[in-house]
């Protein structure tokens, strides 16, 4: 039996693994675009992840759940498989026009889209506490690009627009799976729902890829590659795990500080003169870093104001069960 000290380090731990690892992916992601277009890696990246997986859930004899599924729920499964095929390749995109930690920061608004889907899907209720950390986040994206959207930063405006909308793109796509994830959850584990994506991506991407250029790449060219890969299965296991020791409002919480600790990686590496040319610096103003902790404070906020309200309500729902 675990100590509360002990489930919290091991929560701890977990979730610090997930987010250096999705802090550190933008950057292995725009090392990728020299040798790989976003299609093809991101097929490498879930063929690796489905083949390690297919291993470990027949090992562990969790495949029969698959037998279950109707017709209706496979075909669910396959287009959250398409959403977050299209969220993957499109991040990858993005970072052609984004620096990491603008890519990771814009990524942040996933959180209002998830609550949208859920108030269209499944006639979730968005209080107006959330709708203010909306506002206070989308005051913060512009306050964040306030340099080019005045003309004083060094990028091209049209760059940074284009970048923006295709991280929406990633966003929504990834918000979509989501909310379709959810609907398969009392049939598949989460494994398995991810399991059944990477193998039907591995099939339907393949037609679109580009596997002889990943058989030329040099070996600094293949551990980025692997990197990537590695990325894919561990930030994944780690979240999942953090999920076992600590609440979703707090896994969630941590996760909301990937793009600060980009920032930090990306700024380090271009202090310590690594991948110049590809890996530059954000040359942030102090607006600019105050327009990203609005973002991050809202994003954090938000998740605790959810849980806490979703808490209330239940036990509203309680108390009128128990009237009636």
């Amino acid at each position: 039996m675990l100590t509360g000290r002990q489930i919290f380090l091991y929560g701890l731990f977990f979730s610090t693994i997930c987010v250096v690892f999705w802090s550190t992916l933008p950057i292995a992601l725009k090392l990728s675009g020299g040798f790989s277009d976003p299609v093809t890696l991101t097929w490498l990246r879930f063929s690796v992840a489905g083949l390690i997986l297919l291993l470990w859930q027949w090992q562990r004899g969790a495949l029969r759940e698959f037998t279950k599924l109707t017709r209706k729920q496979w075909l669910t499964l396959f287009a959250a498989g398409s959403f977050l095929i299209i969220n993957y390749s499109s991040f990858v995109w993005s970072l052609d026009y984004l620096h990491p930690g603008s890519a990771q920061l814009s990524f942040q608004v996933a959180p209002l889209f998830l609550a949208l889907g859920g108030l269209v899907f499944f006639k979730e209720k968005v209080r107006w506490q959330q709708w203010a950390c909306f506002v206070v986040l989308g005051i913060g994206m512009l306050t964040f690009f306030h340099p080019v959207l005045t003309g004083q930063g060094a990028g091209s405006s049209n760059n940074v627009l284009v970048g923006f909308l295709i991280v929406q793109l990633s966003a929504s796509a990834w918000c979509l799976y989501a909310l379709l994830q959810k609907s398969l959850f009392k049939i598949l584990s989460s494994t398995n729902i991810l399991l059944g994506i990477y193998l039907y991506a591995l099939v339907v991407m393949f037609p679109f890829t580009s596997p002889s250029a990943l058989l030329e790449m040099d070996l600094n060219q293949t551990l980025v590659a692997a990197f990537c890969c590695l990325n894919t299965i561990v930030a994944y296991g780690a979240f999942a795990q953090a999920m076992n020791y600590w609440q979703t409002v707090q896994v969630s919480a941590s996760i909301a500080l990937t793009p600060v600790v980009a920032f930090i990686f990306t700024e380090a590496a271009v202090t310590f003169g690594w991948w110049q040319g590809v890996i530059t610096s954000s040359n942030a103003d102090s607006l600019s870093l105050f327009g990203m902790g609005l973002v991050v404070a809202a994003a954090i906020i938000v998740q605790f104001l959810t849980a806490s309200l979703n808490k209330r309500q239940a036990a509203l729902d309680k108390l009128k069960t128990s009237h009636a």
